[in-house]
């Protein structure tokens, strides 16, 4: 068996290898410069005393959520945490919201009720209530969530608001899905955790494009330097990413993804559900700055390209053998720095499955961002 490197020439089957390395280098790029980066993360902060902790506002918009109100929210005012409002923002909600909401003020002084009147000419987006919530809080740092997220432990707020300081105006936290039974509820959780992962990457590599609304935090100066979601308000989706692209520069942020910060939430539970749902997360995509939309659309495009130019290599005499070796060192390599961050953030089963899942996964996402209306989407 011959060992020696290929002869390159301008062969059909030489160009093929070509792009085959050139594609395996750039994958190794971002491996290297990109996920690399949150394998070597430290998150070995001391924890703050109570009394250096800022007093927080914790805002959630929610619409017609009456029974994730009622499950949800004594978990988010139960809260370990010194000095803290819940302003929940209701919505133009036709549910009995409203009621929940007045018996919940009975009992926790801490919570305070937004009502936003039904109104034909007003938006269904998140980004009034959000907003109505800003202007209405009584202290200067938020922490966001959803109605239908509750928080894995009483220490979720002290996790997320204890990631604010001085420099530090933005932090980004992560918001799972639960575990359920079937092959679609494993696909969304793969999904949210390969999304959590690229984000947390990028962010340790100074490239901060999202966050997730879902459990995320900023300062009420922050908001107010970027005049809040002005630049895409006529964006239904996007108060959480687009919010990030105006907003993270200089190291302001810092991401918080500690077993006990996450808030979870139930996933959809078919199809053609969690379709609709990731097209109107689509709805931002074109609108982030080309440098991310460059990055992001690269790294996929080059793993096709990784895939597609091996089958074709493994069928050659002269290039099977140089092309297998560096497929499987580049792939096992691969799958380990994925299995690191991946079961950093929790998600062990992902881990394991990721060569399998991240080919599924990279198969249906283009068919179902093609497919969605980028101009028509909107929060329920």
């Amino acid at each position: 068996m011959d060992f020696s490197f290929p002869n390159i020439d301008w062969s059909p089957i030489s160009i093929v290898f070509m792009t085959f390395l050139v594609a395996v280098g750039i994958q190794l790029t971002y491996i290297c410069l990109i996920y690399l980066r949150f394998v070597f993360y430290s998150a070995k902060h001391n924890q703050r005393l109570e009394e250096s902790l800022v007093p927080v506002s914790v805002i959630i918009a929610a619409r017609n959520e009456e029974d994730n109100l009622y499950q949800n929210l004594p978990k988010i005012l139960g809260q370990n945490y010194p000095e803290f409002e819940v302003i929940v923002v209701n919505h133009q909600s036709v549910d009995d919201s409203k009621h929940i909401l007045q018996a919940y003020q009975k009992q926790y002084p801490n919570l305070k009720v937004i009502d936003i009147e039904r109104n034909t000419h007003l938006r269904n987006g998140k980004k009034l209530p959000i907003t109505m919530g800003v202007k209405g809080a009584k202290y200067a740092h938020f922490i966001f969530t959803d109605a239908d997220c509750q928080p894995i432990s009483s220490d979720w707020l002290k996790l997320m608001a204890g990631k604010f300081s001085e420099k530090k105006q933005l932090v980004l936290g992560y918001g799972p899905y639960r575990k359920t039974k079937g092959f679609l509820n494993f696909l969304i959780r793969f999904d949210t955790a390969q999304i959590a992962v690229n984000y947390f990457s990028y962010a340790c590599a100074g490239f901060p494009y999202m966050g997730v609304g879902r459990n995320m935090g900023y300062t009420k100066s922050l908001f107010d330097s970027v005049h809040g979601f002005k630049s895409h308000y006529a964006i239904q989706s996007g108060d959480d990413d687009l919010f990030v692209r105006d907003a993270a520069r200089k190291r302001n942020y810092t991401i918080q993804f500690a077993k006990e910060s996450v808030c979870y939430s139930d996933a959809k539970e078919t199809f053609s559900k969690w379709v609709e749902q990731k097209q109107r997360h689509f709805t931002t995509a074109p609108t982030y700055k080309v440098f991310h939309k460059v990055l992001l659309g690269t790294y996929p495009l080059t793993m096709w390209m990784t895939l597609l130019t091996f089958v074709t290599l493994v069928f050659s005499e002269e290039y099977w053998l140089w092309s297998s070796v560096i497929f499987v060192g580049f792939f096992f390599l691969k799958w380990l720095v994925n299995a690191i961050n991946l079961s950093k953030i929790g998600e062990k089963s992902a881990a394991l499955w990721f060569p399998v899942m991240e080919l599924v996964h990279m198969t249906i996402l283009p068919f179902i961002y093609y497919s969605s209306d980028k101009n028509k989407q909107q929060w329920k």
